[in-house]
């Protein structure tokens, strides 16, 4: 992407290394990389990923937990025009087979412990060219020259497919541009106010947008990313400490589980300036006390390339934030009517958040963006000041967030319904001290049938993703019936929340 109107990430990395050249980029296992050093290593992959005979557009998956490697990825896949399929590492190996035969990547990266999995993955789908374990079969891929011409592309081309959760039993890809992650991260940066004095520090995933849009959009503002592999509390707290962090993202039970380690300790959080994220008012509170750092609240989706709204927590107290500057968002009825302010009903979004369509899907992309505008599927309000509120899914795409993560009921009942002593099954999402938001299933079994609790959830943890298994489960004789004979969803709901 080199014309006179467009601009990449890869632009953004060659310019900071010019301009940012001794600046750290990424803290990682104890050792600092500058720009520079970021800039050349992502040359040195993109050089030898050029040599694997990958066309423009052609797909690579990346099966990784935290890592630098990610960093260098991203800026060789701007410089090549290739897309990038970031998979969830907590999915199950039929899930993760589901997004190979989905995409067909011609190459597969993953960590030293997703390795086999990975292997498995290439022996069985035959477009999996390539498989490389990071920090163990990569070198080979850095020894040659840099690249010095990046190859041409467009701003709206493929550059990241991420797949969601699933609505119809199967999760879909949203397919994002380096135009869409771009802007979105731009307006972190705004808001935020990140610049090269800030670090942040990457606890969430990078397979997921919202790692995504805070590492991306730390590295573009000419800040620090400490990389850790994953989640820990107590090396957090020490980092945040210890490399002066001053930007955290958080879902449920992040927050409380370092709240109960300070309780304990003594650490000195006085960098933290902001916290991101999804949490419950009196968490907020404790950990604003505790830390003096600010809550931020939010609302977004993949499929809007990341956050459309986001504020102080407290500013207005129960909302998900102030409209971003580049989405225009109204609330409408079921005929795409639009609402007056302080009305329920769907959100609708349009603008150059708005993500490049479903993979493969163009029945579902015309459903979607029928009338001009991107369907969330999520009910919301604005009110006069420009505040949404969310309220929940529609009811034909009801959604469980337990931790963060997106589960749709009819994937977790799909599964269940495989096992031989389940009749019927309704999947709904309860309140959870720990996750924010549960898992139950209420079950029917097949006359004369046995099935415990623990039994039923091993055998769902065996399909699916464990976080998408259900935490709770109450076997009841038979399900109500609407007057269609359909499963009364709403009176289950009712009766067993």
């Amino acid at each position: 992407m080199n014309s006179l109107y467009e601009l990449s990430l890869f632009d953004i990395y060659e310019k900071n290394a010019r301009l940012n050249k001794d600046i750290s980029a990424i803290h990682w296992n104890k050792e600092d990389f500058s720009y520079s050093d970021l800039f050349l290593q992502t040359c040195r992959l993109a050089k030898g990923l050029s040599g694997l005979d990958l066309t423009p557009g052609a797909r690579i998956a990346i099966l990784s937990c935290n890592h630098p490697f990610f960093f260098h990825l991203f800026g060789a896949a701007s410089a090549l025009n290739l897309c990038l399929v970031l998979i969830n590492r907590r999915l199950s190996p039929d899930e993760m087979a589901h997004i190979i035969e989905d995409t067909t990547p011609s190459v597969i990266f993953s960590d030293p412990e997703m390795a086999d999995q990975a292997r498995t993955l290439a022996s069985t789908h035959p477009c999996l060219a390539h498989c490389f374990a990071i920090d163990r079969d990569v070198d080979p891929l850095y020894q040659s020259p840099p690249l010095t011409k990046p190859v041409e592309g467009r701003p709206d081309d493929p550059f990241m497919i991420i797949h969601t959760a699933a609505v119809q039993g199967k999760p879909r890809g949203a397919v994002l541009s380096q135009k869409n992650i771009i802007l979105s991260n731009l307006q972190l940066v705004h808001t935020f106010g990140l610049n090269k004095t800030k670090t942040y520090l990457n606890i969430l995933p990078l397979f997921h947008i919202m790692g995504v849009n805070l590492g991306l959009g730390m590295l573009m503002a000419g800040g620090k990313n400490v990389i850790i592999e994953r989640f820990n509390p107590r090396h957090t707290l020490d980092l945040i400490q210890e490399q002066k962090v001053t930007l955290l993202g958080s879902f449920p039970p992040i927050l409380a589980t370092l709240l109960d380690i300070i309780e304990q300790e003594r650490f000195d959080l006085s960098s933290l300036e902001i916290t991101a994220g999804i949490e419950m008012p009196d968490m907020v509170k404790n950990w604003e006390a505790a830390t003096g750092a600010t809550f931020w609240t939010m609302y977004g989706q993949t499929e809007t390339s990341g956050l459309i709204s986001f504020s102080e927590y407290f500013k207005r107290p129960g909302s998900a934030g102030e409209l971003s500057l580049l989405a225009t968002v109204q609330i409408a009825d079921d005929f795409d009517c639009f609402l007056p302010m302080d009305t329920m009903g769907e959100i609708l979004v349009k603008g150059p958040l708005v993500f490049q369509g479903y993979w493969n899907s163009p029945e579902v992309n015309e459903l979607t963006f029928r009338n001009g505008w991107h369907h969330t599927g999520d009910l919301g309000m604005i009110d006069s000041d420009g505040f949404l509120f969310f309220k929940g899914r529609k009811q034909e795409r009801e959604l469980i967030k337990p931790g963060g993560e997106n589960v749709f009921p009819a994937e977790v009942e799909n599964a269940i319904l495989q096992h031989e002593a389940v009749e019927n099954v309704c999947v709904f999402g309860v309140p959870d001290p720990k996750f924010g938001e549960g898992i139950k299933a209420v079950i029917a079994l097949h006359p004369g049938k046995a099935l415990t609790k623990e039994d039923l959830i091993a055998f769902t943890g065996s399909l699916i993703a464990g976080y998408k298994k259900p935490r709770y489960v109450e076997f009841i004789d038979r399900l109500p019936r609407t007057g269609d004979g359909s499963i009364d969803r709403v009176q289950i709901k009712k009766t067993y929340s």
